[in-house]
């Protein structure tokens, strides 16, 4: 059967422009090459194919390759065609500040992502390897809804150590990020008759959306100077906060209130939901323990690998009281969710130490990262107060009543994703409003940290 050119070789778009075809098609393809459209490497079409495509003679394209090749943009080599040569892109110049008013910001200053350009991927692809060797079989099978018991026993040992969690690997469970943690025990708390849960004035709207999904009505409790205000709590069946570092404010709960909630529950019989979103990047003292410390048996902690780590692992973990663990497991499944490989890797990267070395170089990158943006903001916008900045990456910048808006569009003139305070209040907050912004400085990598703090400050009143 004769084969059509329309089943050979490969497709190529271009164009040829001006004046002759071959030296119209040798523009175009150059101008490919340069711009980086098409790639070092990448095959080009056959002339005869090529020719076929563009209804022109072969002789032409095949005259516009030997061009492109003495000149050096191209490479042709018998029995491997022609190909985009091995050499460096250089982009368009352009000497205007970087700036995107559509799309991806330059920027990304939004909260609660941490540096992804700093993943420890050698020693990630290390750890991998020595679990899955030594793994069982049986590892790969469908297993306790709990979690696989390496995991949940490095958790135990990791987090008393580091946290003064009182834990046993039998009361920990494995959930898909600290959003499936809320939504099974929502799910258990209305399952119990519970229809009241309290939630700090400040916080993560997605985390009141699930647990009002659950049937939970959130009731926000005040918030002052000195933090999360426990003293309105009553009847509620449970209570969400971040004790360590408020989110956002980053305030800790103090000891008094601690001691406070801690009390509620023993004597309501009320549940504490601990979120210790970023318990171990602490900065100016040794870490605030785990409140769950207090009392295992009236409060669930919960932990996640999303802001040491990645999100993209989504993996986090619940250290449940004990009559609470059945309900639980019960409420995730009949099997584990979570993907064993990647439990089995935590695992390993927890108890060889890895996870240790990766926590504390990556406290001293966020630290310099926030003494950067400290001292830049002294500088050119000593009107700006800084808080929160003792724990974790982010940092509460306070603005000039009625200028939060203004100072956001300006943001986005300089390719800037920012939030502002407003975006995590509770819309029933026992608080008054405060403009002011919330600076992640996780996300931008390092080389990129230095422009996004000079561009902060340009839009700062």
């Amino acid at each position: 059967m004769v084969k059509s050119w329309a089943n050979l070789g490969v497709d190529l778009h271009v164009e040829p422009t001006g004046t002759g075809v071959r030296r119209g098609l040798t523009d175009a393809l150059r101008d490919a090459v340069r711009t980086g459209r098409l790639a070092p490497g990448t095959r080009l079409p056959s002339s005869r194919t090529l020719a076929a495509d563009l209804g022109i003679a072969r002789n032409t394209v095949a005259d516009a390759y030997a061009d492109l090749v003495a000149e050096g943009w191209l490479t042709a080599r018998q029995g491997s065609g022609t190909r985009v040569a091995e050499r460096a892109v250089v982009p368009p110049a352009d000497t205007t500040p970087p700036r995107r008013l559509h799309g991806r910001p330059t920027y990304d200053l939004v909260p609660g992502t941490p540096d992804l350009a700093a993943f420890p991927r050698t020693e990630w692809l290390k750890a991998a390897r020595r679990a899955f060797t030594a793994a069982p079989y049986q590892a790969l099978g469908y297993g306790d809804p709990r979690g696989r018991v390496e995991l949940r026993t490095a958790l135990a040992a990791y987090l008393s150590r580091v946290r003064g969690v009182r834990a046993d690997p039998e009361h920990i469970l494995i959930s898909a990020g600290i959003s499936s943690g809320l939504r099974l025990i929502g799910a258990v708390l209305r399952a119990r008759g519970a229809q009241d849960i309290a939630v700090e004035s400040y916080g993560l709207t997605a985390h009141w959306q699930i647990l009002d999904e659950a049937g939970l009505r959130t009731r926000p409790l005040p918030f002052d100077e000195l933090g999360t205000d426990p003293g309105r709590l009553t009847d509620e069946s449970a209570v969400l906060l971040t004790p360590a570092h408020q989110f956002p404010m980053g305030l800790p709960l103090r000891h008094d209130r601690r001691s406070a909630v801690v009390d509620w529950a023993r004597r309501t019989g009320g549940l504490v939901l601990e979120d210790d979103y970023d318990g171990e990047f602490r900065y100016d003292r040794q870490p605030i323990g785990a409140l769950q410390g207090l009392d295992p048996d009236q409060v669930v902690y919960l932990g996640t690998a999303s802001k040491s780590l990645a999100p993209g692992l989504r993996l986090a973990w619940m250290v449940l009281p004990p009559p609470l663990v059945e309900e639980v497991a019960k409420a995730k499944g009949g099997i584990d969710t979570c993907g064993v490989l990647d439990q089995l890797t935590l695992a390993e990267f927890i108890t060889s130490g890895a996870y240790d070395r990766h926590v504390r170089s990556a406290r001293l990158r966020y630290r310099r990262r926030r003494d950067t943006l400290v001292d830049a903001l002294a500088q050119h916008a000593p009107d700006v107060h800084v808080t929160g900045i003792a724990a974790g990456f982010h940092a509460v910048l306070s603005l000039p009543p009625g200028t939060e808006q203004s100072v956001v569009q300006a943001a986005a003139w300089q390719g800037l994703a920012l939030h502002t305070l407003s975006f995590y209040r509770h819309e029933h907050a026992l608080a008054d409003p405060l403009d002011a912004l919330v600076v992640g400085y996780g996300t931008p990598p390092d080389h990129a940290w230095t422009g996004a703090v000079e561009a902060l400050c340009r839009v700062l009143p």
